[in-house]
């Protein structure tokens, strides 16, 4: 039987619990999320309970991460869901906090990155990845966490978490885990309740041609314009498809490159209707040889 869910709201009971714990010598695994949970992030929770002492997932709407004409308020959420979910899976604690305690008035601090928050995500919804940076570093001062763990789902903005601990010397371990999809490749995203019968059906093609792309440099394709053209032309074929970017990227500087090397980034943000999806693959580029 699932052990009893513990929800708190307050950041200072929260904080104060945390503190207990690493008093105790406990480690603390936290999963930060916007809520209206799925099997992608469930499989977070349970790696997170797995490989800690306590599992603490989070459930909040950041506003400060969403631009002036994005769906914050229609955002999906269903708390009473969320709880049920959470406490199969036998996670111990879970935070939700309310935007006046997160950003109280007067509120007036920043987490800015200046590198690898620009491209990609970050050329179309500028200021977004500071609403990011700011509440999770907020959050991890709350929580406590031991180890944190990112869906390379958002893969930039896991490169910029992991950038945001280095950088700030957070005693943090960030844990970056794979994508989780539906039966025909589509990454698993709360955004996918918004996509209509057709729509839904068009976007498998970002799975397919991302499939196309790394099976192309399995056998040898390394220009990254030719990757690029060809998702773009495959993407292009979907009726509802309005392609906001295909760029081909070192994950370490997620800057643009020509010739394929070391860990590479395949990302794409596609509008289906009136719905962005994002999807990405990583690869290990191994050297051709001569």
């Amino acid at each position: 039987m699932p052990k009893p869910l513990r929800t708190i709201e307050e950041p200072r009971v929260m904080q104060q619990w945390g503190l207990e714990q690493h008093a105790a010598g406990e480690s603390i695994g936290f999963f930060p999320t916007m809520g209206a949970l799925h099997e992608g992030h469930l499989a977070n929770v349970r790696r997170c309970r797995t490989e800690n002492d306590w599992c603490v997932v989070s459930v909040f709407v950041n506003p400060l991460q969403f631009g002036p004409n994005e769906d914050y308020e229609q955002y999906p959420r269903d708390l009473d869901k969320d709880k049920a979910l959470l406490e199969q899976e036998g996670t111990d604690v879970l935070f939700v906090p309310k935007p006046r305690t997160m950003y109280p008035p007067g509120f007036s601090m920043r987490v800015e990155e200046r590198a690898l928050s620009k491209p990609l995500c970050g050329a179309s919804r500028p200021g977004h990845f500071t609403g990011v940076t700011t509440v999770v570093l907020k959050l991890f001062n709350i929580v406590q966490p031991t180890r944190t763990y990112f869906s390379l789902k958002d893969a930039q903005q896991a490169r910029i978490i992991q950038k945001m601990v280095a950088d700030l010397a957070l005693p943090i371990e960030v844990i970056l885990t794979p994508i989780v999809r539906e039966p025909d490749g589509l990454a698993m995203s709360s955004r996918n309740a918004y996509l209509g019968p057709d729509e839904r059906h068009q976007a498998r093609v970002l799975y397919e041609s991302l499939e196309w792309a790394r099976k192309a440099i399995d056998k040898g394709e390394r220009s990254a314009d030719t990757i690029v053209r060809g998702i773009r032309e495959r993407i292009q074929a979907a009726l509802s498809a309005r392609i906001d970017y295909v760029s081909v990227v070192d994950f370490e500087t997620l800057q643009d490159i020509g010739v394929l090397r070391g860990t590479v980034l395949v990302a794409l943000a596609v509008f289906f209707g009136t719905t962005r999806l994002i999807d990405n693959v990583l690869v290990r580029v191994e050297p051709t040889e001569e």
